[in-house]
Formats: structure tokens, C-alpha cells, sequence
């Protein structure tokens, strides 16, 4: 998949460019003048400012520096934004994925891919419908189970979502399967009885399996920008939250977000949705990433 992230940044990448391609090929970096025009391509790119003080930190002023210096400490800058990685599997079987975010962020769709790659890879796992107020939900996260390859486990519309997520962890148990993804009703975050809705959800798969859920994974629209920081911080208050999935990261020129998330939130990023392809659900690369969006090409 090399190569999908810095495609999915094209119109990031041609929006901050478009500004400051000029001024990084310069030999030299003098004024405040031209550290303010890179701050502003930052700011369209849908970095926070928080974010951006620290990427610039000591480049303002009197600070000289050549255009390729500029690039490599902008570049050097960005990598130790990074947190570390997610937790990894390590054997445990089932490993439980809880996730989690707003409506019309691609939840269904994106736990489908997950199922799609791992049963691609020889797994088999479950599918486990826990929105059940919406009938349609159900209905699509079974055409993904069904395409591909995993279980489905649901109930009627109106159940208890934790229950169904309980019933969905203790088959996968019982089957000696290798996943288990649970897919949650898109709720606002600042609906506070649906957020404690989701820490019980939490708390019931733990009681089906010690340690479970091993990651809570919260999916943001990247095209939704800065809102996205703060739909993270409401969730990561509710529940741990131990990863981000960043979708539609190619469907708008934000795609920025991702750099306010590592250096403001300190979550990891597991995935990127870079497309509408099954294959367009790519695991997160930083250095794809950042090498993606400051290429002058």
C-alpha cells in the first residue's frame, strides 16, 4: 500500500504547497514576514495552532535558515509529534475492537474493511451489530459480514447494545475465533446519557473477557477539521481510547488534522481511509505521511 497516504494528501499537499513551495525552495529564511505565510499554509492545511507554536518554535525571529534546513527541521519536527503506536495483538484471541464515533463517519464501513483484511490474512472473526436503533445498520454491517467472510452477530432493533456486544465476545471465546469488531451507534458527544451508554458497552465486554475490549477505536471524518479534536477529547473521557481512525482523509484539503491530533491528543493513529476501495483503508504510516504532505510534487 505504499504510496496510498501521500496519494490521499493531494489536496492538502496542493493547498500548503500552493502557499509556501516558493519559500521552502529559498536559500535563505530571514524574516517574520515569511515564517507568518508558512503558519497561515499550516493553519489551511487544519493544523491547530497549539501544534503549529511547537512545529515553528525557534524558526521565528531572527532565525536563518536555508530552504532544505527549513524542510528537514519541519520534517524532524513532525515525526516527534508521533505518540507511540497502538497496543499490539501479541496472540490474544479474540482480539476485541470496540469502536466508536459520530454519525456519518464511516464506522460500518470501516470495521468491514478491517473483517475484509483479516479474513484475507486467514482469520476468522465476528461482526458484532451493537447499534441497534438504527435497522439499516444491522442490515449493512450484514452485507459486510457476509462480504467478507466473517460471523454476524446481532439482535433484535431496540436490544441492549451491551448485550449484544457481551453475546458477540463470549462466541468468539467459545469459537477459539481471532477477532471480534464491535460496531456502536454513531452518537454526538455531547449527548451525555448515549456516552454513558458507551462505558457500559465497555464495561459489559470486559466482564465477557478479562482484558477486552484491547483497542477502543475512534473513528473521525477528517473532513470535519478541528471538530474532530474535540469529538476526541469528549470520547476520551467517557472511555479509554486507545487509537484514532482517520477516514476521508482524500476528501479535503484538511488533511492536516492528523498532525493537531498526535501533537495535542497523543493518540495513535491505526488507519487511514484514503478512498472508497476496500484496499483504500490503509494502516497509518507517519513517515508516508509527513514526507506526503511537505513534497513539493
Amino acid at each position: 500500500m505504499i504510496g496510498k497516504i501521500r496519494a490521499g494528501l493531494r489536496k492538502t499537499r496542493e493547498a500548503f504547497s500552493g502557499k509556501v513551495s516558493g519559500l521552502l525552495r529559498r536559500e535563505t529564511l530571514a524574516d517574520r514576514e515569511d515564517l507568518d505565510l508558512l503558519e497561515e499554509a499550516l493553519l489551511e492545511a487544519d493544523v491547530g495552532l497549539p501544534t503549529i507554536e511547537t512545529l515553528l518554535d525557534g524558526l521565528r525571529g531572527d532565525a536563518i535558515a536555508t530552504g532544505a534546513d527549513l524542510r528537514d527541521a519541519l520534517r524532524s519536527r513532525m515525526m516527534g509529534l508521533w505518540p507511540d503506536p497502538p497496543p499490539a495483538e501479541g496472540g490474544l484471541k479474540p482480539w476485541v475492537v470496540l469502536a466508536l464515533g459520530v454519525n456519518g463517519v464511516g464506522k460500518t464501513t470501516t470495521l468491514g474493511k478491517i473483517a475484509s483484511h483479516r479474513v484475507g490474512r486467514g482469520q476468522k472473526g465476528i461482526l458484532a451489530a451493537a447499534d441497534t436503533f438504527r435497522a439499516a445498520a444491522v442490515e449493512q454491517l450484514e452485507i459486510w459480514a457476509r462480504r467478507s467472510g466473517a460471523e454476524l452477530v446481532h439482535q433484535q432493533e431496540g436490544a441492549d447494545p451491551a448485550a449484544v456486544a457481551f453475546d458477540a465476545v463470549e462466541a468468539g471465546c467459545a469459537r477459539g475465533l481471532d477477532f471480534v469488531l464491535v460496531d456502536t451507534a454513531g452518537r454526538l458527544h455531547v449527548k451525555h446519557n448515549l456516552m454513558e451508554e458507551l462505558a457500559k458497552i465497555h464495561r459489559v465486554i470486559g466482564k465477557a473477557l478479562e482484558g477486552a475490549p484491547h483497542r477502543v477505536s475512534l473513528i473521525l471524518d477528517a473532513v470535519t477539521g478541528q471538530n474532530g479534536l474535540n469529538q476526541a477529547r469528549q470520547f476520551a473521557e467517557t472511555v479509554p481510547v486507545t487509537d484514532l481512525i482517520l477516514t476521508k482523509l482524500d476528501g479535503a484539503a484538511k488533511g492536516g488534522i492528523a498532525l493537531s491530533i498526535a501533537g495535542e491528543l497523543k493518540i495513535p493513529i491505526s488507519y487511514v481511509g484514503v478512498g472508497e476501495g476496500i484496499d483504500d483503508l490503509v494502516a497509518f504510516d507517519a513517515r508516508e505521511y509527513v514526507d506526503g504532505l511537505l513534497s513539493l510534487s
